[in-house]
């Protein structure tokens, strides 16, 4: 660039030239972004009185961001994932910030400081056997939306497709022929196929005689044949669950999300036994890393090695309470 660039012009060049061109960033990556920037330059406007194009790169410090990720935990309620996501997104924009105003190196470094939340891992939610023949019995499948919803939520179970995978898909991504599969781009334009099982293929076969909306229709279109929206999968997952829960009442306690069905794919592969190198290519994982949450989340798993294995022999012993001082340290 010629000239000190401005806040404006770094922003349009952070998202056209690095993240579209050079990076080649998926959509939901880029939405993901500018709903970052949006977000903290509404926080801008309220804190300095300042519209969005009137700030400056010199307003952005490292105090002002860390007042945004805490604004955005009081009063929007995100968690550390949350909270850690837009951060992300930050870092990123500053990167690039090094590269176009080095003249603002120490302002950069100092933002690029700021160091992620720790936040308690939980396991990984995911649904029985048991549970998942109930949610997929409960669409009405004698209506339009019911077969649809059937056959999203199958598959979804059966491939741990991500929610804007399926929403994005297209019938021409079907391959139901000979050695059936699902063609799909996900994270960072990665193309991978899954394989389609026999029962899948059938119902997805079924699905795809349906009279088309409009033309061009995404695989699984909303009522007036467009795109389903994030919140329509949400919405009828919830409405099949409450249906479902009437005969599988452990669903009562679970929050049933699109990457729930993901993690539940995850788990019948690898109670399978299928390596775990070949459930993150299934699913598209980055890093086999990734993996490990389903290995510390089947407990089941971890019972039939225990019962495999001879564990050593202990005898209970007589109970003595502590002494005060060691009591008190280890009650702290």
């Amino acid at each position: 660039m010629i000239g000190r660039p401005n806040f404006a012009t770094l922003v349009e060049g952070f998202f056209t030239q690095r993240l579209m061109q050079q990076r080649r960033a998926s959509a939901h990556t880029i939405a993901s972004y500018r709903d970052t920037f949006r977000l903290l330059l509404q926080f801008m406007h309220e804190r300095l009185r300042k519209v969005p194009s009137a700030v400056t790169l010199e307003d952005i410090g490292a105090p002002l961001v860390a007042a945004f990720l805490d604004d955005l935990e009081v009063k929007r309620g995100i968690t550390a994932r949350t909270r850690n996501l837009r951060l992300t997104a930050i870092h990123s924009f500053f990167r690039y910030v090094a590269f176009e105003a080095p003249e603002h190196a120490a302002q950069t470094q100092r933002v690029l400081a700021i160091p992620p939340k720790r936040f308690a891992r939980a396991l990984v939610p995911f649904l029985s056997r048991a549970e998942v023949d109930a949610l997929l019995a409960a669409p009405d499948r004698s209506t339009w939306s019911g077969r649809r919803d059937h056959a999203l939520i199958l598959l979804a179970v059966q491939t741990g497709l991500r929610l804007s995978e399926l929403t994005s898909l297209a019938p021409q991504d079907l391959q139901l022929s000979a050695g059936a599969h699902v063609r799909v781009f996900g994270k960072g334009r990665k193309e991978r196929c899954t394989p389609l099982s026999k029962n899948t293929r059938a119902v997805l076969a079924a699905w795809l005689r349906e009279p088309a909306k409009v033309a061009g229709q995404p695989l699984f279109p909303n009522a007036q044949g467009g795109r389903l929206s994030a919140h329509g999968v949400h919405y009828l997952l919830a409405k099949h669950v409450a249906t479902a829960a009437s005969n599988c009442p452990s669903l009562r306690r679970k929050r049933v999300s699109p990457h729930v069905l993901r993690h539940t794919t995850a788990m019948d592969l690898l109670r399978e036994g299928v390596d775990r190198s070949v459930i993150a290519l299934w699913l598209g994982h980055e890093s086999i890393e990734t993996t490990q949450v389903y290995l510390d989340a089947d407990l089941d798993l971890k019972q039939r090695a225990l019962d495999r294995s001879t564990p050593p022999t202990g005898r209970p012993g007589r109970y003595r309470p502590d002494d005060k001082l060691l009591a008190f340290l280890k009650a702290l």
